[in-house]
């Protein structure tokens, strides 16, 4: 049970940060356990890089939104643009839901990553 610094997110997220100190388990001079304990929480005033990444998903696709609802109003003679822009659209709600969904498995402990 070696003991870490924990980097915590605004958004909840953590990841685990310097190694601190090893515990009496552990004899091997540069080695840890492989329990890990948290010695300090530190306060990270950012988002996790998945929560960056949904944020700048959802804002391409609010954007595309807008193009579309500006298309729409002029007519049909930018169909072709609009199909497009709606494929475009079905393609980041993809992943946003796959990066929530990932997210979601971090929060819960079972996925891997910077845990």
């Amino acid at each position: 049970m070696c003991f870490f610094d924990q980097h915590r997110f605004v958004c909840g997220d953590w990841k685990w940060g310097h190694f601190r100190q090893h515990c009496n388990r552990e004899y091997r001079i540069g080695e840890t356990c492989g329990m890990k304990l948290i010695m300090t929480t530190v306060p990270v005033g950012q988002k996790c890089k998945l929560c960056e990444k949904i944020d700048t998903k959802l804002r391409r696709r609010t954007a595309e939104v807008e193009r579309v609802n500006r298309w729409q109003r002029e007519g049909s003679k930018f169909r072709a643009s609009i199909d497009k822009s709606m494929d475009q659209i079905r393609a980041l709600d993809a992943e946003i839901y796959e990066l929530q969904c990932e997210k979601n498995r971090r929060l819960q402990g079972i996925g891997s990553g910077s845990h």
